[in-house]
């Protein structure tokens, strides 16, 4: 799944976002939701979210659900 659907995405979820400073570059960022930022249920590049860790940043790809893995970063 890419990240366009809010539907597809919950809190808790494995993510791997893109922060705005790394647009350009395309460096992904993983963490597990916190909060569900965007409020409309489609986005053409990726609904954005909070990070557990506090980075916000839209998501590109969905991962596991597990909530015991930790940041890539």
């Amino acid at each position: 799944m890419d990240g366009k659907n809010r539907k597809d995405i919950k809190p808790g979820l494995r993510v791997h976002i893109t922060q705005k400073q790394d647009q350009r570059t395309g460096k992904l960022t993983g963490g597990i939701v916190k909060d569900i930022l965007t409020k409309s249920p489609f986005h053409s590049r990726g609904i954005k979210v909070r990070l557990t860790t506090g980075e916000v940043g839209r998501v590109q790809e969905i991962g596991g659900t597990s909530p015991t893995e930790k940041s890539d970063d």
